[in-house]
């Protein structure tokens, strides 16, 4: 499937099973001043997690553009050496707002992933929050994921992986996440490959879903939202390698174009290695994609705040 088919495939089944497909929010947030960039699909939905805001409808997906530069979300330092970080990408997310929650969740995102795009079972591990910091162990999920799963393949980790918070206040709550597997050819620096927890390749995060529970406070308390909620998101980035069967998102049909552009104006052929020069080159691609996001969203060079990072 090509990314664009992915995209639609996603929307349409959301759509089919009552979501409202909405449309993507500007990179430049709209009235928070805590925020840099857009930096999560679930940014445009805040105030209704948060009961601030009613819409006519209790379920959407989206494909939202994505800046992740600065702050708790960043990505920037990995862009280039990593084969599937990027500043700009796209997040294809579900959401519920007071309507369903962990069971249809988890259930949805298995039906797509497995029956609809085909992806092999058994190659899908799953993560549920371990407990930490006063929040319990997410039993709730684990017990889910033991319908499909088995206990070998759901890893129970802590905050700093299952905990998912949109920056220092606001919406927030603990989260499953779904890994594929690509297989143990690949290089592994660990003694022993630590699975999901693991830096390598062997493992690659696909789909994050966030039981969103609670609103975090200047204080650092969380007070529960007035209706438990789903917040998901998928790079579109990393699915497409996955269905394109590449080790890297730079490989996929989203960047080719450009990276053969570049190829063309640096009279060097792009290699996929980790030399400086093919790292170079995921650097532009990467960055052109940033900058020509921005721009049609309004951000123009400056020396300071948002026009600062796009001079940069």
């Amino acid at each position: 499937m090509t990314s664009t088919e992915l995209r639609q495939s996603f929307l349409s089944f959301f759509e089919q099973h009552g979501h409202r497909v909405v449309t993507s929010s500007s990179l430049v947030p709209a009235d928070d001043p805590t925020l840099l960039f857009t930096n999560a699909g679930m940014n445009q939905f805040k105030d209704v997690f948060l009961g601030r805001d009613r819409r006519d409808y209790r379920r959407a997906a989206t494909s939202q553009k994505c800046m992740r530069v600065s702050g708790k979300h960043n990505d920037l330092e990995n862009v280039g050496p990593s084969l599937r970080h990027h500043t700009f990408f796209e997040m294809l997310g579900n959401f519920s707002f007071g309507d369903y929650f962990k069971e249809e969740a988890i259930r949805l995102a298995w039906e797509l992933l497995t029956g609809v795009w085909k992806l092999p079972a058994d190659r899908l591990f799953a993560t549920v929050f371990a407990g930490d910091e006063g929040v319990p162990r997410d039993d709730e999920a684990y017990g889910y994921w033991l319908r499909v799963l088995p206990a070998a393949r759901i890893a129970e980790l802590g905050k700093e992986d299952n905990f998912w918070s949109m920056g220092d206040t606001g919406p927030c709550g603990r989260c499953s996440e779904i890994h594929y597997f690509r297989g143990e050819h690949l290089p592994c620096a660990e003694p022993v490959c630590r699975g999901v927890a693991c830096s390598c390749d062997r493992y690659v995060e696909v789909w994050n879903n966030v039981f969103m529970e609670f609103d975090r406070q200047a204080d650092k308390r969380l007070v529960p939202l007035p209706a438990p909620s789903i917040d998901t998101g998928m790079g579109l980035e990393r699915i497409t390698a996955i269905m394109q069967n590449t080790l890297s998102n730079y490989d996929t049909d989203l960047f080719q174009p450009l990276l053969q552009t570049i190829s063309r104006l640096a009279g060097r052929q792009y290699g996929g290695t980790m030399g400086p020069a093919d790292v170079s080159s995921r650097v532009i691609a990467d960055h052109a994609r940033a900058m020509t996001f921005l721009i049609a969203d309004g951000v123009l060079p400056s020396n300071e705040w948002r026009g600062y990072v796009l001079r940069k």
